[in-house]
C-alpha cells in the first residue's frame, strides 16, 4: 500500500466499486447525466478474474420470470444506443432455441412471455437447424429476436464512452474500507476517496465489501466450466447461415440449464455450457481445476452425445468464468438498509450481461432519487430477511 502522503485523494460525485459490465453501465449513465464519477476496479483493466470477460453472451427476450422479459425491449434500444455511440457492432442476430419436455412451465412460460414465440416440432426444428434434435415428449420455441453480444468488445466500449463524458475509471485498486456517512470515503490500495453516493457492484466480492456495513447477502459465487466443443464437420450443418443460440430446459439428465452460442469464437468450435457450477471463494477460484472439480464436464458430455450429434462429444477449450447467484437467482437491485447512499448491485446469477445497460439506470436512478424505469420489487433485499445484522 502507497505512503498515506502518496495516496491520491479527491471528491467526486459518485464512486462505483467495480468496473464489470454492471458497474460500467452504471458509470455510465451517471456521466451522461453530468454527474462527476470515479469507477475503481481491483484488478488491472482487462482481465478474466470476474464474471465480465470472454467474447459472447447470449442476448435474448424469452424468460421464464415476466419481470425480465419486461426489461428486455428497454435493454435492446440501449444496446443499440451504445452501438451508436461507439461506431461499433455489439451484436448479432442469431435467433434462440429453448428445448425442453413438451409441457414444462418453464419452456411455457418463456412461450407466454415472448411476443412473438413460435412452437417447433421435431420436424421442423430438423428442417431449419439440423444440429438440434428433438425427442419423442418434447418441444421447442423460437426467440427470434435473440442473438449473441461480443461481450469484450461490448465492456471496452461502455467504459470508452463512460471516459468520453468525462468520467473517471482507476484499474488495479483494491478497495480495503468504506466508512459510510452523508459523504462516503472510500479507502483503497492507492486512494481516499469521496462522494455522497456510493454503488457496490463487485460481483463475487459484493459479500466481503458489504458484510463491514452490516449486510450478510446470500451470495454464492461459482466457477462456470466454459467449454467449446468441435463440430465434427466444420460449418455444419452448411446452410449458409449462422447456427442459433439455445437453451436446454427440464432435462432429466440434469437438474441445471444448459446453453449454447454458435461456433464465432473459435472457428469450428461450439459454445456449450451448464448454468451452475463449483461454490467457490473468488480468492481461489484457480486453486483446483482438476477433472473431479468439474463435474458438469461429463453431464455435458452426455447431454451432447444425445441431442447434438454433429458435435465431439469431449470439449476441445475449457476456461472458467464466475456466476454470483442469489437463492432464488434474481438480482439484488436496492439500497443499503440502514445507509440510503448506498446503493447495491449484486446476485446477477449468470444472466445479467444481457440486462446491464437497464441495471446501469436503474442503479443510477435509485443514487439520484429519480423516478425508476422498472419496478425493483423482485430484486429488494428484504426478500431475504436474515441479510441485515443485528448490530453494526
Amino acid at each position: 500500500m502507497a505512503a498515506a502522503s502518496q495516496l491520491h485523494q479527491a471528491t467526486y460525485d459518485a464512486i462505483v466499486i467495480g468496473a464489470g459490465i454492471q458497474g460500467s453501465f452504471t458509470a455510465y449513465h451517471l456521466a451522461q447525466r453530468h454527474r462527476n464519477t470515479l469507477l475503481l476496479e481491483q484488478f488491472f483493466l482487462p482481465h478474466s478474474r470476474g464474471s465480465s470477460h470472454g467474447q459472447s453472451r447470449i442476448i435474448r427476450s424469452a424468460y421464464t420470470q415476466a419481470h425480465y422479459s419486461r426489461m428486455m425491449p428497454h435493454s435492446f434500444r440501449l444496446w443499440q444506443q451504445l452501438e451508436a455511440e461507439a461506431g461499433t457492432s455489439l451484436y448479432r442476430q442469431t435467433g434462440l432455441v429453448m428445448l425442453g419436455p413438451a409441457g414444462n412451465p418453464e419452456l411455457e412460460n418463456c412461450q407466454c412471455n415472448l411476443e412473438a414465440g413460435e412452437v417447433l416440432d421435431a420436424s421442423m426444428l430438423a428442417q431449419r437447424f439440423p444440429g438440434l434434435r428433438l425427442h419423442p415428449g418434447e418441444a421447442a420455441v423460437w426467440d427470434g429476436s435473440a442473438g449473441v453480444l461480443f461481450a469484450d468488445r461490448a465492456l471496452r466500449a461502455v467504459q470508452d464512452i463512460f471516459r468520453q463524458h468525462g468520467g473517471t475509471l482507476r484499474d488495479g485498486e483494491k478497495v480495503l474500507h468504506i466508512e459510510p456517512g452523508p459523504v462516503v470515503t472510500v479507502t483503497t490500495s492507492a486512494g481516499v476517496y469521496r462522494a455522497p453516493q456510493l454503488i457496490i457492484t463487485a460481483g463475487a466480492w459484493t459479500g466481503a465489501l458489504v458484510a463491514p456495513l452490516g449486510l450478510q447477502l446470500p451470495l454464492q459465487p461459482l466457477r462456470i466450466d466454459v467449454c467449446y466443443w468441435r463440430e465434427k464437420e466444420l460449418g455444419m450443418p452448411s446452410t449458409g447461415r449462422v447456427n442459433p443460440c439455445f437453451i436446454f430446459l427440464g432435462l432429466s439428465q440434469t437438474p441445471h440449464h444448459i446453453y449454447g452460442l454458435p461456433a464465432l469464437e473459435y472457428p469450428g468450435l461450439v459454445k456449450i455450457c451448464c448454468h451452475y457450477g463449483t461454490p467457490i471463494d473468488p480468492e481461489e477460484r484457480d486453486s483446483d481445476l482438476s477433472s473431479a472439480s468439474r463435474p458438469y464436464i461429463a453431464l455435458l458430455s452426455s447431454v451432447i452425445s444425445t441431442y447434438l450429434p454433429r458435435l465431439e462429444s469431449h470439449p476441445a477449450v475449457v476456461e472458467t468464468c464466475l456466476y454470483t447467484n442469489t437463492p432464488d437467482e434474481d438480482f439484488i437491485l436496492d439500497r443499503h438498509p440502514k445507509f440510503s447512499n448506498i446503493i447495491i448491485g449484486a446476485g446477477f446469477s449468470g444472466h445479467g450481461f444481457k440486462l446491464a445497460p437497464v441495471v446501469g439506470q436503474l442503479l443510477c436512478e435509485l443514487s439520484l432519487g429519480e423516478e425508476l424505469s422498472h419496478d425493483l420489487a423482485p430484486f429488494a433485499i428484504t426478500r431475504f430477511p436474515s441479510a441485515l445484522q443485528p448490530a453494526l
